[in-house]
């Protein structure tokens, strides 16, 4: 993996983009790690030369401005080559979820008009079926075996380094596109600049204090936007090292954060509920930990009480694909003084909790929380009715029509100037309510208290309305789990004569435990108001989730409604 003799370099860079950074971080810490992986570890210099290379060979593959190169695969290495080689061709990287079938991966491809595709360990199977299904795809590349009519990842470097490439890139072009879970119906792609997930990055290192000895153990996907774009990102932008590993098992987790002397790590709470029951959580070596990042999903007491217990404290955030992704942050300082928070806005973000008539919400009162700034996206890609400013020129910031798919959106730069689909936007100036956007719709109901800390109540969708009064699922799961005997649970509406609607607790059980519906239910009586307790209990052996921790409340109530 040391990438063959060094490239040539120019010290001049007109690429102000993602795909600059390696290169960037080559000239001022060049020999400080920058990956390890499997024994290896890849200095920044010998990064920048094998992204070099890579990017050379893509170019042999016809790819350039505003292209489309897809990757599905594990955690990897080659991951990260993609993602900055793509960049410094001016292209646009598509992270593919590996948990999804063939057809949905096929209608990502699709959408996005990718034009090659990479792809790791255990794909195979599925690239060869969406190799028929999408025929654009014209250029296949496999980490391991190639199949017939692909190339080997190896082959793409061939040629060695080559002098560095140095496409003008701006903040506004954009980088990836990353495919919400779909958890409100279809799928849909993010357009995510440049300047996007700069920004974000720029929030997580000044909020979340990143240091250049960081060590960052990446145990989830980094197909998905938090271990991206909230850990690793930002961490290479510091100068640390990512530690990566292809996914997630408990024990390995709490070995490689003893060997390697982790200092952070992101992970959903199901993460970090399953090192705490692991068998080897008493005895880990943890003093290491600095920093552990948590998201996806409200994060129950129970689990924050689990770390606390071992000295170690969260910062919580929240946020979403749309907002690269983060929106909220919940630093050490305030995670007792202010639990159940999801903290105050990033740096460079303004967050606002309103009312239907987009006037804000008075403290306590609950509302839907939306979002500005400059790491909101840029709009849906291929979606109708997205509102985007077109350039007309390149590489003066603007950008041509792509012979394969819809023009590339241009996004005025700015703080402030974010442009995104008109269907999760509210204008700036409707009613004269809010100012300073356009304001992104996050879909989830949250209160500030009288500091201005935001408190993420549920998804509105999910919200139960029985006899007239609004119960929040999040509220009753959180305390459901307090319960000895309860390992997950999730609660949904169901509908009744008398009420109109009300709720239903799944409930997954701790192994060798034993509760009964009764039980469960008596635990809740005077824990939270009489409406919101569940009419019934079902019980299961194992939620649906998505990639990310969430739970696919759809899918619940399609098997328990």
């Amino acid at each position: 993996m040391g990438g063959g003799p060094p490239a040539e370099r120019d010290p001049g860079l007109r690429n102000d983009g993602v795909g600059s950074w390696i290169a960037r971080r080559a000239r001022r810490t060049p020999d400080r790690v920058a990956v390890i992986h499997a024994g290896d570890r890849l200095t920044y210099a010998q990064m920048h030369d094998r992204v070099t290379g890579l990017a050379h060979g893509l170019r042999g593959l016809g790819i350039g401005r505003g292209d489309r190169v897809a990757y599905l695969g594990p955690n990897h290495p080659a991951f990260l080559e993609t993602l900055f080689a793509v960049g410094t061709l001016g292209a646009i990287g598509v992270p593919l979820n590996t948990r999804l079938a063939a057809p949905e991966l096929a209608r990502h491809l699709a959408d996005s008009g990718s034009r090659a595709l990479i792809y790791g360990a255990g794909q195979a199977g599925t690239v060869a079926a969406l190799r028929d299904a999408v025929p654009a795809l014209s250029g296949v590349v496999a980490l391991e075996e190639p199949g017939a009519g692909e190339l080997g990842y190896a082959a793409l470097f061939a040629a060695g380094p080559g002098p560095d490439l140095d496409e003008p890139v701006a903040l506004d072009d954009p980088c990836m596109i990353m495919y919400t879970s779909g958890t409100t119906g279809g799928s849909k792609g993010a357009t995510l600049s440049h300047g996007n997930i700069t920004w974000n990055a720029l929030n997580v290192v000044v909020d979340a204090d990143f240091r250049q000895d960081e060590i960052a153990l990446v145990v989830a996907p980094l197909f998905h936007t938090a271990a991206l774009n909230m850990l690793c990102l930002p961490t290479l932008l510091k100068g640390g090292a990512v530690l990566i590993e292809p996914g997630f098992e408990p024990g390995r987790a709490l070995e490689a954060i003893e060997t390697h002397r982790v200092t952070s790590l992101f992970g959903v709470p199901a993460l970090y509920d399953a090192m705490a029951a692991h068998p080897r959580w008493p005895d880990a070596d943890l003093s290491s930990l600095r920093m552990l990042l948590c998201g996806g999903a409200p994060v129950p007491e129970a689990t924050i009480r689990n770390y606390t217990s071992r000295g170690l404290t969260f910062i919580q955030g929240y946020g979403m694909t749309e907002t690269s992704p983060g929106a909220l942050l919940l630093d050490a300082a305030h995670v007792e003084s202010k639990a159940g928070s999801a903290g105050v806005p990033h740096f460079f973000t303004e967050v606002k909790v309103v009312r239907p008539d987009l006037s804000p919400a008075a403290p306590g009162e609950t509302g839907e929380i939306v979002v500005a700034g400059p790491n909101v996206m840029q709009g849906y890609w291929n979606q109708p009715g997205t509102v985007l400013v077109w350039g007309d020129t390149a590489p003066s910031g603007g950008h041509p029509r792509t012979p394969d798919g819809p023009e590339t959106p241009r996004r005025p730069s700015g703080p402030r100037d974010s442009v995104a689909s008109a269907a999760a936007m509210p204008a700036g100036e409707a009613g004269g309510a809010l100012t300073g956007g356009p304001w992104l719709k996050s879909g989830d109901a949250g209160t500030t208290d009288a500091d201005g800390y935001v408190f993420v109540v549920d998804r509105i969708k999910d919200m139960i309305i029985s006899g007239g009064e609004n119960i929040y699922p999040a509220e009753v799961e959180n305390v459901l789990r307090e319960h000895p005997a309860v390992a997950d649970c999730g609660v949904i509406g169901v509908p009744d004569t008398r009420w109109g609607e009300v709720g239903r607790a799944v409930v997954v059980l701790r192994p060798g435990a034993e509760a009964t519906e009764e039980d469960l239910l008596s635990f809740l009586d005077g824990k939270i108001a009489r409406f919101k307790i569940p009419k019934s209990v079902r019980f299961a052996t194992e939620l649906p989730r998505t990639g990310t921790g969430k739970i696919l409340k759809k899918r619940l109530r399609e098997t328990h409604g």
